[in-house]
């Protein structure tokens, strides 16, 4: 069932938001695996950031898994465009969480630990941010029009 509250151009932002942030977050992946530092012109700091031991965790660059979260959301977009199922938009919307909450922790880093910013890291945060926005009005306007209290308890 396809809510008539959510437009496609909202859906069309998400999308495009994910995409945005999967390139960059496969970009900075591409060059952790190469050894290369990409250029850095708006801020100085993105070889500080990137050379850390933060940004890593174990041997994973931290892009990695941003570029997994950013393609699950990706993905999750393209299957509710495909199916109009509610419930992959709304797993969608609320799993805009996991991105604020790791930008938010990121960016707290690169502030007050590494002491240095990293513009692509910088974009990442702000991408995270507006996709948990559109999330957020995602979610209210599948609330307004009662399709989530109609669906079943264990899919709410």
């Amino acid at each position: 069932m396809h809510p008539k509250s959510i437009s496609n151009t909202l859906i069309g932002g998400f999308l495009l938001l994910a995409l945005i942030g999967f390139a960059d977050a496969a970009y900075l992946t591409l060059k952790h695996y190469t050894n290369a530092i990409p250029p850095c012109s708006l801020v100085s700091g993105c070889e500080t950031v990137l050379t850390s031991p933060y940004a890593t965790i174990g041997s994973v660059p931290i892009s990695l898994v941003g570029a997994v979260y950013y393609l699950a959301l990706f993905i999750l977009t393209i299957a509710y465009i495909d199916s109009k199922n509610v419930f992959v938009l709304k797993t969608a919307a609320y799993f805009t969480w996991v991105g604020l909450l790791a930008s938010a922790g990121l960016m707290a880093l690169q502030l007050f630990v590494i002491r240095a910013l990293c513009l692509y890291c910088i974009a990442s945060a702000l991408t995270s941010t507006l996709l948990f926005i559109l999330g957020i009005v995602i979610l209210r306007k599948l609330k307004q029009s009662n399709i989530i209290e109609n669906m079943p308890v264990l899919m709410r």
